[in-house]
Parts: structure tokens; C-alpha cells; sequence
């Protein structure tokens, strides 16, 4: 009889039910049971990760006129903070490579996760484009007007010009046709990309920035009104790099 280890070391190995795991089913150790449950939740996850990532390559599909059409995805990342620049990006790729497989919404996933994501889909994109949008132009325009610029911007960037648009919930003054997606990044696999491209991107920059205000912890709150954020507003006041049309900072510079 196989030990609990031998079997534990096994089923590493195996990614598909087969004979021996259909059998492994019916032994009645206790370590077997927990192991063999265990594989098979794995299994599980691993096949709703399929089925996600197919979900999303087919929703990205299914907006094409003809089959060579492009489909670009655009994202933002920082509307809301009080602090730093709003950054988009636009995503189109060409192939879906298994590497691909996993990529989401850039909030449900750690920033270990998302900067490996980042250098694969940088790898795998057909084309993409980051822009960065500064505090001042927040301030001149609203940061609903600035984030559509900006994302204008990055889709002009682009090295290809797209057929299609997937923009999350926003519009672009643009001649290609295009569809303003409400959580778009959750159903579709361009705008997840480029979710993660705009928050990666955003979040490094919120790092240099910690270093030059480190009494603002940005590096951990991004920007966003925090409660150690806010304190610091108090007994330092805002930065250049503060949005002075937020509140409570457009009231504290009044």
C-alpha cells in the first residue's frame, strides 16, 4: 500500500483524474481523504480559471464586424484618490496565450499578481499604450474629463489602430467604433490588460513619490484618503502632487 506521503508527492504531479486517482477515492485513511479533497478543489479552481479566461477571450470576440478586426481594451486607475496623476492604458491583443490565463480585474488581484501580469502582457500584447495624465490637468478639467483625455491619448498611442473599443464605463470623442462597458474589466479580457497596465504603472509612481513625501505613506495608500492620509494633511498640509479641487483639500487651501 502507497504511503500518505508517496501519494502527497504524486498528485503533484497529476493535473487530470485518471485510474489511479479514481481509485485513491475509495481509500479510507483519513490523510488520503484530506489529500484527495484537496487535489480535487484544485482541480476545480483550476478548470473555473479555464472557463473564466474563455469567457473573457469570447466576450472580446463576440464585438468584432470580421474575424481580423482588433479589439482594444482601455482602463483607468487613481479617479479617486486626493492624491497623484490618473493613469490609463490601451491593450489590444492579437493571440490569447495560456499565459494570459488568470488576468482580472486589477482589484482582486495582489500586486505580486499584477506585476507578473504586467511583464506578460507587455509581452504578449499586440499593442499598448500607457498614458499618464498630471495632477494639474485634474484640476483644470475634473477628473472625469481629464480620464477621458487621457485615455484618448492612449489609444491615439497606440502602435496599431483598433477597429473596436471596449472602454470601462466611458465614451472617448473618437471615430472607431466603440462600447462603454460598466465593469468591463471583470468580463472582458482587453480591459482587465489594461486595468493592470494602468494600476502598475500608477502604483510605482505613488512609490517615487512616498519617497520625496514619506509623511503621506503614499507607497501604501496610493493617494487615497486614508486615515493615516488624512492625518498627514492635517499637521503637513497638501503637496504639489495633492488635487486641489478634492475635498478636504480644496477647503484647507482656501
Amino acid at each position: 500500500m502507497e504511503t500518505i506521503k508517496s501519494i502527497a508527492l504524486q498528485l503533484k504531479q497529476v493535473s487530470h483524474p485518471n485510474e489511479w486517482t479514481n481509485n485513491l477515492i475509495h481509500d479510507n485513511r483519513e490523510g488520503v481523504k484530506k489529500l484527495i479533497a484537496s487535489w480535487q478543489k484544485q482541480q476545480q479552481q483550476q478548470k473555473d480559471l479555464q472557463s473564466a479566461h474563455l469567457e473573457k477571450i469570447n466576450y472580446d470576440i463576440s464585438f468584432k464586424q470580421y474575424k481580423l478586426d482588433l479589439v482594444a481594451g482601455i482602463d483607468e486607475a487613481g479617479r479617486g484618490p486626493l492624491a497623484g496623476p490618473v493613469v490609463t492604458a490601451a491593450v489590444i491583443f492579437g493571440e490569447y496565450p495560456i499565459e494570459l490565463m488568470g488576468i482580472n480585474d486589477s482589484k482582486q488581484l495582489s500586486r505580486l499578481k499584477r506585476d507578473n501580469y504586467a511583464e506578460i502582457i507587455k509581452k504578449h500584447a499586440l499593442s499598448y499604450s500607457i498614458h499618464i495624465q498630471p495632477v494639474e490637468q485634474i484640476d483644470e478639467h475634473n477628473i472625469y474629463q481629464a480620464t477621458k483625455a487621457s485615455m484618448t491619448l492612449a489609444v491615439k498611442s497606440l502602435s496599431i489602430e483598433p477597429d473596436v473599443l471596449l472602454v470601462d464605463a466611458m465614451t472617448l470623442p473618437l471615430p472607431i467604433t466603440q462600447h462603454s462597458i460598466i465593469k468591463g474589466d471583470t468580463q472582458s479580457l482587453a480591459i482587465a490588460a489594461a486595468s493592470i497596465l494602468a494600476k502598475t504603472t500608477r502604483d510605482n509612481i505613488m512609490i517615487e513619490f512616498d519617497k520625496i513625501y514619506p509623511e503621506y505613506n503614499f507607497a501604501k495608500n496610493a493617494g487615497y484618503g486614508t486615515s493615516d492620509h488624512l492625518d498627514a494633511l492635517k499637521q503637513y498640509g497638501a503637496t504639489n502632487i495633492h488635487r486641489k479641487t478634492f475635498e478636504p483639500i480644496k477647503t484647507m487651501i482656501r
